[in-house]
């Protein structure tokens, strides 16, 4: 899809930026393994022409062809958005406490944005999701159609209704479980917290979790995006296809620094990495207050993961190294995250 012409929603975010990265680097090069110069699924493509969207757009603008401030709160600021788009990549979102603006965001303005795709007979678009759609768990190994999704926080309670406007567009969207590399701000400084509170192999580390490199993310949204023929319209897991273990997640990010293997001042020092039951993790949890709540605890901690393979056959595109193997790649971002949030 050579000068295929890209709407790219939150494009300064964790997620979007990384997409935008990644779609300015296409030009000329295969966008996945299969296929080859004969014009198959990974044959080269020309660069697309990028038209990025975000309520501040920064002051560095080389990435995208064009910047459009807007914002979903707004829904007079996407009009004529999606005019002349091939392909929407709606990555923005509202994560937040607040039921209002995630509601504004994630419902009212994603469906003001699809009525413009509508409008625009956009003929592809992609919508970003999660997986914390489905709620508290345990959840082990089920596909798309095998739950009912029982979404709990604000967020997650409107970025499921808002998939139902998508979805009516004829958008692909994508469910992520946890998102990991540089620019993460969530995932690997809760855990850092959760060690700090309950310095233990949790329930023995056994714990199965979705989880997905940013990088790998933003490949496979670029290849739904731009590669020929575009995948079904529907709802797709969208992590790597091979589940991360709690504990070795954990002992990834210790042999990096990032975790304490045993410290005296954090841990107490003689609990530190031993394996405690999950009702001893959870009494500890209680009994040391933090941010993270007893609820993202177990979503961190417990089975939580959902199979995964079919979007990257669908895609054509090769998932790579598994997450664990991705946090080497973002150790410094996360030493530095780490240390800011103690006030090192």
């Amino acid at each position: 899809m050579s000068g295929t012409r890209v709407v790219l929603t939150g494009a300064t975010g964790f997620i979007g930026s990384t997409v935008l990265r990644e779609l300015a680097s296409v030009g000329g090069r295969e966008l996945a393994s299969p296929g080859g110069a004969d014009g198959g699924p990974g044959a080269p493509r020309g660069r697309p022409h990028i038209t990025a969207v975000a309520r501040r757009p920064p002051a560095h603008r080389d990435l995208a062809d064009r910047w459009v401030a807007a914002d979903l709160a707004r829904p007079d600021t996407l009009r004529g958005l999606c005019d002349g788009a091939d392909v929407l990549l709606h990555l923005a979102c509202a994560l937040g406490p607040d039921a209002e603006t995630c509601a504004a965001v994630n419902v009212a303005g994603t469906a003001a944005l699809m009525e413009q795709a509508r409008r625009a007979g956009t003929p592809r678009i992609v919508h970003l999701s999660t997986a914390a759609v489905y709620g508290p768990g345990p959840h082990r190994g089920a596909d798309v159609h095998d739950l009912v999704p029982a979404p709990v926080s604000p967020a997650s309670r409107t970025r499921l209704a808002g998939e139902a406007p998508a979805l009516a567009a004829g958008a692909t969207v994508l469910r992520p479980g946890l998102v990991l590399g540089r620019g993460d701000r969530w995932v690997v400084p809760a855990l850092a917290e959760l060690v700090a509170r309950v310095p233990a192999r949790w329930d023995g580390g056994r714990g199965l979790l979705s989880a997905v490199g940013v990088t790998a993310l933003a490949r496979l949204i670029a290849r739904l995006a731009l590669a020929a023929p575009g995948a079904p319209a529907g709802v797709f897991h969208a992590s790597h296809p091979e589940p991360v273990r709690c504990g070795d997640l954990l002992a990834e990010l210790a042999a990096h620094g990032v975790l304490p293997v045993a410290d005296d001042d954090v841990s107490g020092g003689d609990l530190a990495w031993r394996d405690l039951s999950w009702d001893e993790c959870v009494a500890r949890l209680r009994a040391t207050p933090g941010r993270v709540s007893e609820r993202q605890f177990a979503l961190l901690a417990r089975d939580h993961w959902y199979r995964s393979d079919r979007v990257w056959e669908v895609a054509g595109c090769a998932p790579g190294p598994g997450p664990v193997e991705c946090v080497g790649e973002a150790a410094g971002w996360y030493l530095a995250l780490v240390a800011e949030s103690r006030g090192v």
